[in-house]
């Protein structure tokens, strides 16, 4: 089928005017253009029912205002990365604060870096919002690229222009092994899919605060069907816990489900608590225990030091940001 889209070609030729003429008329870029040819264009274009390539329109603006997010699609998430509650409640609230400074959110998901660069450039990108990263592909991308990122969540370290909003993720699990211990446990569990960045940083305040001789970690796989075989075939190493620490709400909603399959009240025989408060922590019964950041002053500063990075002012590189001990049902005193 022949395609009738209306080209700017046609209707310079149309005008006798140049395709440059019509492209400024299009973009706003009429400073040296006649008021009347202006009008022509424009008329012209109306009449025409032309519809602007918005790829075209964003590329020759200096400032798109599209802000990009990309996130790490870890294997870990099964090809459910968005699906994540603590991936979803981010992008929430990062939509909610650029909605509000006039800005667009364009969403990415993937593990190379190279894919991030040229993601960033298609669009003509104001800045770009990183998710779940680790520190070489920051270093990578800084040397790779001159648009603005800052870190959202992921490890990294201190680096000129790049800003990196963290959590203090050691203080989060030093008051759930604080909490645990008041409560009069005495052997309490951290579960991870591993012992390194982030998750090493809140089991290491964990073992602080429950106490290092008490404290113990199980590495579990990422697979869900290889976790669930795996808690069963550690099944009797769990019960001798009284206490677990899971570094997510998602491990730790899975295992409550996983403890009361199998016949273990949750608290009544194992507390079991989280980290990030998302929004399931509410949702199931008995509702989560679990470590609180704000995603939504999060998303506020990511916007705001995107600004700041753009505007090529002098900023620090990192802010940590508190985190507090939400209590809830799934976490009780320890049985006798």
């Amino acid at each position: 089928m022949e395609d009738k889209r209306v080209r700017i070609s046609d209707i310079a030729q149309e005008l006798g005017l140049s395709t440059a003429t019509v492209s400024n008329v299009l973009h706003g870029k009429t400073r040296k253009i006649s008021d009347e040819t202006v009008k022509r264009v424009q008329v012209l274009l109306e009449e025409r029912q032309y519809i602007p390539s918005m790829a075209g329109i964003l590329l020759a603006q200096n400032s798109s205002r599209i802000i990009g997010v990309v996130v790490n699609d870890h294997e870990k998430y099964e090809s459910h990365t968005l699906e994540d509650v603590f991936i979803a409640s981010s992008l929430n609230s990062l939509s909610t604060e650029l909605e509000k400074n006039g800005q667009f959110m364009m969403v990415k998901k993937t593990t190379d870096p190279e894919e991030i660069i040229k993601f960033a450039s298609m669009w003509n990108m104001d800045g770009l919002v990183l998710i779940g990263f680790c520190d070489q592909d920051y270093m990578y991308l800084r040397s790779h690229m001159r648009i603005p990122f800052v870190v959202y969540d992921g490890y990294c370290d201190q680096a000129e222009r790049i800003y990196n909003i963290t959590i203090n993720n050691y203080d989060g699990g030093y008051q759930v092994g604080s909490y645990f211990r008041q409560k009069g446990h005495r052997r309490g569990l951290c579960i991870s899919d591993n012992q390194v960045c982030v998750d090493k940083e809140r089991f290491e305040g964990f073992c602080e605060g429950f106490g290092r001789e008490y404290a113990d970690f199980m590495l579990i796989p990422m697979q869900k069907q290889e976790r669930e075989d795996y808690y069963l075939k550690n099944l009797s190493r769990l019960r001798s816990y009284s206490a677990i620490f899971a570094v997510s709400d998602f491990y730790a909603v899975e295992m409550i489900h996983f403890l009361t399959k199998q016949g273990i009240s949750v608290p009544g025989d194992i507390s079991v608590a989280g980290f990030d408060d998302t929004p399931m922590c509410s949702l199931i019964s008995p509702t989560l225990t679990s470590v609180k950041q704000d995603v939504a002053m999060r998303a506020e500063i990511a916007v705001q030091k995107l600004r700041e990075l753009k505007e090529k002012k002098e900023i620090e590189t990192t802010v940590m940001l508190p985190v507090t001990l939400i209590e809830r049902e799934s976490t009780g005193i320890a049985p006798n």
